[in-house]
C-alpha cells in the first residue's frame, strides 16, 4: 500500500524501507510509527521478501520520537501515544525476518532503538548515536541494547545519554561496519542480499531464536512521559 511518510522499494528478495520525514529529521511521530507497523506487518506475510533494509531520508537516520506529541495532554491523544509506542516496539521486536539498518546519520533516542532492534547495523562515517531522552525524564530501552553490546556499556549509554561516533560504535559492536556515506546503501543491500541466500524458513527459524534470546518484557507505564520537559521554543 502507499505510505505518506515511508518510501518502499523491492530489490529481488530485499525490501528497502526509507523513513521519509526528512523535514522533521525523521522523528517518530504517532503517524510514522503506525506506518512502520503497517509496513512491517505487510512484509511479514510476503514470502517474496526475505530481508528488510531500513534507512532514513536526508542527513539524519532518525532523531527519535517526536517530542512535540508528548505534551498534548488530552486523554485520547495520550492513549494513542502509548498504544502506538507499544505496538511499534513489539512489531520490531517480534518481526520474523532479518532486518538491516543503514544508518545514514544521527540515530538518537527512539532512532537508536530502531537501529538496535534491527539484526545488523551498518553506519555511515558521519553517524552518531545517543539516548538523550534520559535528560528529559524518559526511560531508555535498555534490554535490546544490552543484548547487542553488553550490559556494562548499555548501562553507560542509557544512564549518561552520552553521544558516540561511528568509530566508537564499531569498536563496541553496536555496528558491524562503517563506510563512506555514498557507499552506505550499497553496503547495507549487499549484507541483506547475502542474508537472502539462505532459505526463508531457515532465516525465520534463526530469527525466532534471536527473539527468544531477548528474554525481557517491554512494559510501558501508565504515563511514562509525564516527567518530560517541553522542548525549547
Amino acid at each position: 500500500m502507499p505510505y505518506e511518510m515511508l518510501l518502499t522499494e523491492r530489490r529481488d528478495k530485499v525490501a528497502l524501507v526509507t523513513l521519509n520525514r526528512a523535514d522533521k529529521r525523521n522523528a517518530l511521530s504517532i503517524a510514522l510509527r503506525d506506518e512502520i507497523d503497517q509496513c512491517l506487518q505487510e512484509l511479514e506475510t510476503d514470502d517474496a521478501v526475505s530481508a528488510v533494509v531500513i534507512t532514513g531520508a536526508g542527513p539524519v537516520f532518525c532523531a527519535g520520537f517526536d517530542r512535540n506529541e508528548f505534551f498534548v495532554r488530552e486523554p485520547a491523544h495520550l492513549e494513542a501515544l502509548m498504544e502506538s509506542t507499544d505496538r511499534f516496539h513489539l512489531r520490531l521486536i517480534n518481526f520474523p525476518k532479518p532486518m538491516v539498518a543503514a544508518i545514514n546519520g544521527s540515530a538518537m533516542g527512539g532512532g537508536l532503538d530502531l537501529a538496535v532492534l534491527c539484526d545488523v547495523r551498518v553506519a555511515a562515517e558521519n553517524a552518531t548515536f545517543a539516548h538523550p531522552e534520559i535528560k528529559f525524564g524518559a526511560p531508555t530501552l535498555y534490554g535490546p541494547l544490552a543484548e547487542t553490546i553488553g550490559g556494562g556499556l548499555a548501562r553507560d549509554l542509557c544512564l549518561t545519554g552520552r553521544r558516540i561516533d561511528a568509530q566508537e560504535a564499531l569498536r563496541i559492536g553496536l555496528v558491524s561496519g562503517v563506510v563512506p556515506l555514498d557507499r552506505l546503501l550499497d553496503e547495507a543491500m549487499a549484507v541483506a542480499t547475502a542474508i537472502t541466500e539462505a532459505p526463508l524458513v531457515a532465516l525465520k527459524t534463526v530469527k525466532g531464536m534471536i527473539i527468544d534470546r531477548y528474554c525481557w518484557r517491554y512494559v510501558s507505564g501508565e504515563d511514562i512521559f509525564a516527567g518530560l520537559q517541553p522542548p525549547a521554543s
